[in-house]
């Protein structure tokens, strides 16, 4: 079962701590058709973040769990190909690397059609506005208008984020199949990211189950103190669940009644505008 930890600050781009490591899960895939090596590419490139924009081999091994010498291989092979480059022993990513994200941003209708929504609703209310996917046991954000930075860490387009304490994760977790949310708890540690943060799985189901029932989910000081967000879910043509449409605010100046009021109306309305133009 799921167990809680003490209180940590919350990365927007980096995975939660899992179970095992990153090279562990990779190894334990028998596909004969699997190309490990290139799933430690990835797991190399997937290392740096916002926190860690400059990184050694040694400390890729120890946030990967792949040996320093398979990560020497890959990140040699990056500098080769204009995706990484090296300054004495620290590397760091060049622009080139978003071109891998470019390629799924721009052949993505949702992702396409998003930004302009999301624009407008940041212009009529001056808040936040994020359109995400549930990816990884995590929010991966896949459009985003900002109209100041919030929260203690920076979040772009790219970003991951836990799901149980954010809204947009709860209101995709609260979609799932009930064997589906099993499969999540049983892989996540819920971690307390502040003293409001709901670590308990029994109870996180309860909320689940009203974010189901209600329509929408709200954050209250869970994620980070004095954030608050409220999201709604985007459906496709099917009626599933394939995102999340969510405003985050400052705790400070903006209240619980405001968030149903004036901020859920408008969601609602982005939903169901973005809705209409998936297959």
């Amino acid at each position: 079962m799921p167990k809680s930890t003490t209180p940590s600050a919350p990365s927007p781009s980096t995975p939660l701590a899992p179970a095992r490591s990153i090279a562990e899960e990779i190894d334990a895939l028998t596909d004969p058709s699997f190309m490990t090596s290139l799933a430690r590419g990835l797991a190399v490139l997937r290392a740096f973040s916002d926190q860690h924009r400059s990184l050694t081999i040694a400390q890729i091994s120890v946030k990967t769990g792949i040996p320093r010498a398979a990560v020497r291989r890959c990140l040699h092979t990056l500098r080769a190909l204009g995706y990484a480059d090296a300054e004495a022993n620290n590397f760091s990513l060049k622009p080139k690397v978003l071109t891998l994200g470019y390629s799924y941003l721009s052949s993505t209708p949702l992702a396409v059609s998003a930004q302009p929504c999301l624009n407008a609703i940041s212009r009529a209310l001056n808040e936040s506005c994020s359109l995400a996917v549930f990816d990884d046991n995590q929010v991966l954000y896949v459009a985003r208008s900002a109209t100041s930075r919030i929260m203690s860490v920076a979040l772009n387009t790219g970003s991951r984020l836990p799901a149980y304490c954010t809204s947009l994760g709860r209101v995709m977790l609260a979609h799932l199949p009930e064997a589906e949310l099993k499969a999540y708890l049983d892989r996540v540690t819920l971690r307390a990211y502040t003293e409001r943060t709901v670590v308990s799985p029994k109870r996180l189901k309860e909320v689940l189950a009203g974010v189901h029932a209600n329509g929408y989910a709200i954050i209250n000081e869970e994620l980070e103190v004095g954030l608050r967000s409220i999201a709604v879910p985007v459906r496709g043509a099917s009626g599933s669940v394939v995102a999340a449409l969510n405003i985050g605010a400052q705790a400070s100046r903006v209240t619980l009644e405001q968030m149903t009021g004036q901020f859920l109306p408008a969601l609602l309305d982005a939903s169901q505008e973005l809705s209409a133009l998936l297959p």
